[in-house]
């Protein structure tokens, strides 16, 4: 019997994909939490297998050759199992293209700026005393979202799905999209996102891999008061290299 996949994992959406990735194709998987606001990912065993000091990464035992590897980045780790199993990664070079194109357009566009948009939106307004220094990203990463957004709402328009069979593509931007009115953005005006976001929510296995996040606790939040969320501000917003 293959021992389970391990995954290095804190309940963000990076980590999402891959939890909805094992759950969407049958694979057995361990979470190893790695805790990014006490700084966990710059443990040398973290390191070892995710030199970027980003989780999410895993650890297949039962890799190439029956000899264990270890991935780190989401799109790499997602291309891989589908690969692995062949499922959701379609095996004919034309439509592998144009998953990957989506694959590649979520990690170069969708998931950093919408992470810059929670960052100017909900934690830089806590901790920064002048609001004009929060201003400008606030608006700059707010409007690059939604310009993302109009992208795929047009991609979506006659699909069900990204590339129109459900794909790693799907799980790739699903967690990543705000399904509802907010962070400066109105959900409505974007109704073939909304009815996808919904359509993918129902997945079984999508339900099962966000309860599975419930394994991991992950505290007051970096919103909060405290030393606790003061320390963790810290080591996720004051990285530089360490060499």
């Amino acid at each position: 019997m293959n021992q389970p996949i391990e995954v290095h994992y804190w309940p963000t959406p990076n980590g999402h994909k891959v939890t909805i990735a094992l759950e969407e194709m049958g694979l057995a998987y361990a979470i190893v939490p790695v805790n990014i606001g006490r700084g966990d990912q710059f443990k040398p065993d973290f390191l070892a297998i995710s030199p970027n000091n980003r989780m999410p990464a895993i650890v297949d035992p039962d890799g190439p050759g029956g000899e264990p590897i270890a991935i780190f980045e989401s799109g790499a780790i997602l291309q891989y199992l589908g690969r692995k199993t062949g499922q959701f990664y379609p095996a004919d070079e034309r439509a592998k293209v144009k998953v990957d194109e989506w694959v590649h357009w979520q990690m170069a566009n969708l998931g950093p700026n919408a992470g810059q948009r929670n960052h100017f939106r909900n934690y830089a307004p806590g901790f920064i005393l002048d609001q004009r220094q929060v201003a400008y990203g606030a608006i700059r990463y707010t409007n690059e979202v939604s310009r993302l957004y109009g992208v795929l709402e047009t991609q979506l328009k006659g699909r069900d799905f990204i590339t129109g069979d459900y794909s790693i593509a799907d799980m790739m931007s699903w967690p990543w999209i705000f399904a509802r009115d907010g962070q400066g953005i109105m959900i409505d005006d974007f109704p073939n996102i909304k009815a996808w976001h919904a359509r993918v929510g129902e997945r079984p296995a999508v339900k099962r891999a966000i309860e599975a996040a419930g394994q991991v606790r992950t505290g007051g939040g970096l919103q909060a008061g405290g030393r606790d969320a003061e320390e963790a501000r810290k080591v996720l917003f004051g990285q530089r290299a360490r060499v």
